[in-house]
């Protein structure tokens, strides 16, 4: 790691009490230099090139936060992720006291605000394959409505927000693996303004295995603006129950499953709202393509519902809705039901399933090749935004479908790619 003065680091590091463990850091990382454990999110100092290129992802703004001290007392991996809260900074006297003066602590602060040149970024994308996260936006698009961020959180003027369980139904079929509920949050008097695309934070009771209280963890919002039931102050998530981890082992989720077993009446504890750029754009005709899998829906409903409901008032003339939903069987896509009775035009919807007996594999970026020309037209509309969520192991492959897309239609992907990125129109949401 480059310094700007011998023996002097000015270490990045991720503050514990307002992070929200979303993964955002550490998927959009160009290095590899964000790690984390069942507990904190974390910055190695060895690797950390300090680019920027996580700080403005960040939905909570816990990520940019720096402490200028002697390399050789830099915190280390362990350290950080023993942490409930950041260190404090190190004063003048401290740093005097090791041997640093005031001249090379502003050279030191002053380096590290500086952005990559321009040659930088060419070197570190040049190192890569096919780095999909470079392509996604972290601008919303310009018609999208103001929101309203970390109103509640350990840092803002209320520490939580109780909600009460209105409801909790099960939206995957009963029977099989695959448990996902939709969950009702009421808010009653307090205000919680949120957009499609935003997440909350949830709270669950209790702590860990240390006694520690267990940290917030993160659900997109799967209702319009004016809430799940129109003119009332509550929002709706989806919530799958975790079983396993990615490996396939035994987990028993503390979140998850607290969530799915909430009754009607149960309180919960809120933080939030999160996000400023994954939102939905306003202006009249514009069009949305949504990529998900599974709960990725959640935001894909919030942005469909509200269209809906504009649509009913005869106010908005929207422009094309286009679905790419994918899970492993029909019994396990969350909302399969409700999507049947949608208008045909009113929303164009694509399923792939890739664990159906007797039949081949399909996932959503092969449907998205199927209608490579379609998907193509919309790349070329600067009134068309893309929003893929899901897990991270689809990013690639919908971003290289866009990519083949584009190409077939005879369009340069990387004037295309950076004109999605620069008008916020290309958004990626992968955990």
């Amino acid at each position: 790691m480059d310094m700007p003065v011998a023996g002097l680091i000015r270490q990045h590091l991720i503050d514990p009490e307002i992070c929200i463990r979303c993964n955002t850091c550490e998927a959009t990382c160009p290095v590899g230099a964000i790690t984390h454990d069942d507990r904190n999110y974390v910055v190695m100092a060895d690797k950390c090139n300090q680019c920027m290129a996580c700080i403005a992802p960040c939905p909570t703004g816990s990520i940019d936060n720096w402490r200028t001290m002697p390399v050789i007392r830099a915190y280390s991996i362990d350290e950080q992720l023993g942490w409930d809260e950041l260190p404090t900074e190190w004063t003048a006297e401290q740093l005097a006291e090791a041997g640093v003066g005031a001249a090379e602590v502003a050279e030191t602060v002053a380096a590290v605000e500086l952005p990559p040149t321009p040659a930088t970024v060419v070197i570190e994308q040049s190192t890569q394959v096919f780095n999909a996260a470079q392509y996604g936006t972290t601008l919303p698009p310009w018609s999208a409505a103001h929101p309203y961020c970390n109103l509640y959180g350990p840092k803002a003027a209320q520490k939580s927000i109780t909600a009460t369980v209105t409801g909790n139904v099960r939206v995957t079929e009963v029977g099989t693996d695959y448990d996902t509920h939709h969950i009702v949050l009421d808010f009653g008097a307090m205000p919680f303004p949120v957009l499609e695309g935003q997440s909350i934070g949830v709270l669950p009771p209790g702590g860990d295995a240390q006694g520690r209280p267990h940290h917030a963890r993160q659900y997109s919002i799967a209702s319009p603006r004016n809430g799940e039931r129109p003119g009332y102050n509550n929002v709706s998530l989806t919530i799958k129950r975790v079983l396993e981890d990615y490996q396939g082992r035994p987990v028993r989720g503390v979140a998850s499953n607290f969530m799915c077993d909430l009754q009607v009446g149960d309180k919960v504890q809120v933080i939030g709202p999160f996000g400023a750029s994954f939102l939905m754009p306003n202006h009249p005709k514009s069009h949305i393509v949504m990529i998900c899998t599974g709960t990725g829906s959640a935001p894909m409903r919030a942005m469909t519902e509200w269209r809906r409901r504009l649509r009913q008032s005869g106010k908005f003339e929207g422009g094309k809705l286009l679905l790419f939903f994918g899970a492993r069987t029909r019994e396990e896509l969350p909302y399969f039901g409700p999507l049947q009775t949608l208008p045909k035009d009113f929303i164009d919807i694509n399923f792939a399933f890739s664990r159906e007996a007797g039949k081949p594999k399909r996932y959503v970026q092969d449907l998205m090749r199927e209608r490579a020309a379609d998907v193509a037209a919309l790349l070329a509309d600067p009134n068309a935004c893309f929003y893929v969520c899901g897990l991270k192991a689809m990013e690639e492959g919908v971003v290289l479908a866009l990519r083949d897309a584009a190409l077939q239609a005879g369009l340069d992907w990387e004037t295309t790619a950076a004109a999605l990125k620069r008008d916020g129109r290309l958004h990626l949401e992968t955990y």
